[in-house]
């Protein structure tokens, strides 16, 4: 039996450094019958506005390790992220998997350009976003079936994108969206990489 897409759970991935406007995404997204999934802080800020979520840790049976430094890097995730929905092939491997399959993903970056003039250098290599770039990045390659959000700006285009297309979001916003997601993943590693041509002399 074929299951009608408008009866199929939704899930967003949600993993946030900064938490402005966490509240009105996450009740809009419950009100437009996502699940959230969530790590550590951004998991625990969630709960204590009232929302439920699932660990991420619960999906990938892989607990948090060295001070967060891994959380979201696991094959599980990525295929949730990366599978083509509409390649047979894939679908029957990714239902294999017994996971969630995360339509949005609602990440932003850890902020090492603000810890820049910080003479910490330990603090400032804390800062350097691993996962989040590639949470980005994954689901903005598969941007015709998943949509990436990577700034609190876009929260309010993302929910009335939602309510404008029943409950999901049309192709062109979510172009728009990875296109973002590129330009501003570029220029994060660029002002890493500057950082270390300076740190290097």
């Amino acid at each position: 039996m074929v299951v009608r897409k408008s009866l199929k759970k939704k899930f967003a991935l949600v993993s946030v450094y900064n938490k402005n406007k966490l509240q009105y995404l996450c009740s809009n997204l419950i009100k437009n019958n996502y699940n959230l999934i969530s790590t550590g802080s951004t998991g625990n800020k969630i709960r204590s506005m009232g929302f439920k979520c699932i660990d991420i840790s619960k999906i990938t049976k892989f607990k948090e390790m060295f001070d967060g430094r891994i959380k979201t890097l696991n094959p599980l995730i990525y295929s949730s992220l990366l599978y083509v929905r509409d390649n047979k092939n894939h679908s029957k491997q990714f239902i294999s998997l017994k996971v969630p399959e995360i339509s949005i993903v609602v990440v932003n970056l850890y902020p090492f350009e603000k810890y820049k003039t910080n003479n910490k250098k330990n603090k400032l290599i804390e800062m350097i976003d691993i996962g989040g770039p590639s949470l980005l990045r994954a689901a903005s390659k598969n941007f015709k079936f998943v949509t990436p959000i990577i700034s609190p700006m876009d929260y309010r285009k993302l929910i009335n994108n939602i309510k404008k297309n029943a409950g999901e979001t049309d192709i062109n916003f979510r172009k728009e969206m990875a296109y973002k997601v590129f330009k501003e993943t570029s220029n994060y590693d660029k002002q890493i990489a500057k950082w270390f041509n300076e740190f290097k002399k």
